[in-house]
C-alpha cells in the first residue's frame, strides 16, 4: 500500500513544548482561543518597519514585541495550532498591490479570522460566516481607501511549507510571502457602484476629519 505522501514531502508538524522559549510558551498557554489571540495582537504595537522590511515568526514577534499584518497572522497560526486549529492564512489581493493577510479558523461550521492592521476595519471577524467568500466580503468596504480595493483571495495551509520554519525561526521568513503571492487566488467580483460610493464616503470623511479614523462601516457586530 502506497503512502498518501509518497512523491512529496510530509506536512510539517507543530513543535513540541520544548521547542518554545519560556516566554513564548507562557503566551501559548495563556491564549487558548481566537478571541484571546485577537486581543493580544490588538494590544501589540504595530510594526511600521522603520528600519527596513521584516517578516518575523512568532518568535520574532515576541522578541521585538510588535507585528504587522502578516507577522500577526503567523503568530496567531503558531499559537492556535498548539490548541488544535489548523494553521491557515487567508490572503486578500488588492488593486493597489497592498495585500492583507489574516489567520482563519472554523468553529461550529462557521468561519472567522484573527488579524492585525493599521486600519480600523481590517482586524479579525467573529466565526459567523458560512463560507470563506462571505468572510472576505466582510472586508470589502473597510478595505476601500484612496487606492485599495479587494480583487481576489486565496488560502494557504502553512503545514505545506516544510522547508520554512515559519513558527520559530529567528530570521525573516520571506518564503511565506512568496508562497502567498504564487498560490492560486479566486477572483472576487464586487459592485463598481458600491465601490465608488464607499470611496466617495471615505474621501469626504478624511477631508472633514483628517486626523480621525473612518468608523462608519456597517455590521461591526461581526467584528472580533
Amino acid at each position: 500500500m502506497k503512502s498518501k505522501h509518497q512523491g512529496r514531502l510530509r506536512p510539517s508538524l507543530p513543535p513540541p513544548r520544548e521547542g518554545f522559549l519560556p516566554k513564548e510558551w507562557g503566551i501559548v498557554r495563556a491564549l487558548r482561543t481566537p478571541e484571546q489571540v485577537q486581543s493580544f495582537l490588538r494590544n501589540l504595537p504595530y510594526n511600521y518597519e522603520k528600519t527596513g522590511e521584516t517578516l518575523r515568526t512568532f518568535r520574532g514577534v515576541v522578541a521585538h514585541w510588535e507585528a504587522h499584518c502578516l507577522e500577526a497572522a503567523l503568530a496567531a497560526a503558531a499559537i492556535l495550532e498548539q490548541h488544535g486549529y489548523p494553521p491557515l492564512l487567508l490572503d486578500m489581493e488588492s488593486q493597489d498591490d497592498l495585500d492583507h493577510v489574516v489567520f482563519v479558523f472554523r468553529l461550529r461550521g462557521r468561519w472567522g479570522s484573527v488579524a492585525r492592521s493599521r486600519d480600523f476595519g481590517l482586524h479579525g471577524r467573529k466565526p459567523v460566516f458560512r463560507t470563506l467568500r462571505n468572510l472576505v466580503y466582510s472586508y470589502v468596504d473597510p478595505y476601500v481607501d484612496g487606492k485599495g480595493r479587494i480583487t481576489g483571495y486565496g488560502v494557504a495551509d502553512l503545514r505545506d511549507l516544510v522547508r520554512c520554519d515559519w513558527r520559530l525561526s529567528e530570521r525573516n521568513v520571506w518564503q511565506v510571502e512568496k508562497a502567498l503571492i504564487h498560490m492560486p487566488h479566486r477572483k472576487l467580483p464586487t459592485s463598481d457602484r458600491r465601490y465608488r460610493a464607499t470611496l466617495a464616503r471615505y474621501c469626504a470623511f478624511k477631508q472633514k476629519y483628517p486626523h480621525r479614523i473612518p468608523d462608519f462601516y456597517e455590521h461591526q457586530e461581526r467584528w472580533m
